[in-house]
């Protein structure tokens, strides 16, 4: 009998000491990388401590004209840009997040570094919308858009916004500029 609860301490001892890392790069609906949904404007700086984080600075607008925070790396790359709910409240969530960093991939794959073909492949398009510079392809599943910009479309696509553009005249090799997640 103190074998068993020995064996069943040993057990749960090794089974709470096993903890699951958080990929710092994931993109899924409630989470990207170490943020979720529900973290706090407040929360930023203990989170991207080895980053860079550029806020919105009222009193230099020049700065960060938006109310926008820019996380870079260390090499002053772009990683994310945050939106936060509230303009200026450090308690608010954040709305959405644009994501240019390669590095992060949804949970099937799919990233800046990917293509249409890829994206079309993993997932089913629900809108496709024709703005100025870009089509913004939003997909079943995932509460993002991506992001292609116009120049990698056919030239007869790239300046009439009016046009109804579909799946099928997105080009292949299209890459996918950036992501955009909602958190609403």
């Amino acid at each position: 009998m103190k074998n068993h609860i020995a064996l069943a301490s040993l057990f749960i001892i090794l089974f709470c000491s096993c903890s699951t890392k958080t990929d710092p790069f994931i993109i899924s609906n409630s989470n990207i990388g170490l943020l979720n949904d529900s973290t706090k404007v407040l929360e930023l700086k203990t989170i991207y401590a080895n980053d860079s984080i550029v806020k919105f600075d009222p009193t230099n607008p020049t700065v960060n004209p938006t109310a926008d925070i820019n996380i870079l790396n260390k090499n002053g790359d772009e990683l994310l840009v945050l939106t936060p709910k509230r303009v200026l409240d450090s308690t608010s969530t954040i709305g959405s997040v644009k994501i240019s960093d390669p590095n992060f991939k949804t949970t099937e794959g799919i990233g800046t570094s990917s293509n249409f073909k890829s994206l079309v492949d993993t997932y089913e398009i629900k809108k496709i919308n024709n703005l100025l510079r870009s089509v913004v392809v939003s997909v079943k599943g995932l509460n993002a858009d991506f992001i292609i910009d116009k120049k990698d479309l056919p030239a007869e696509l790239r300046f009439d916004m009016s046009l109804n553009i579909e799946a099928s005249q997105i080009p292949d090799e299209a890459k996918i500029k950036y992501i955009m997640l909602y958190w609403l």
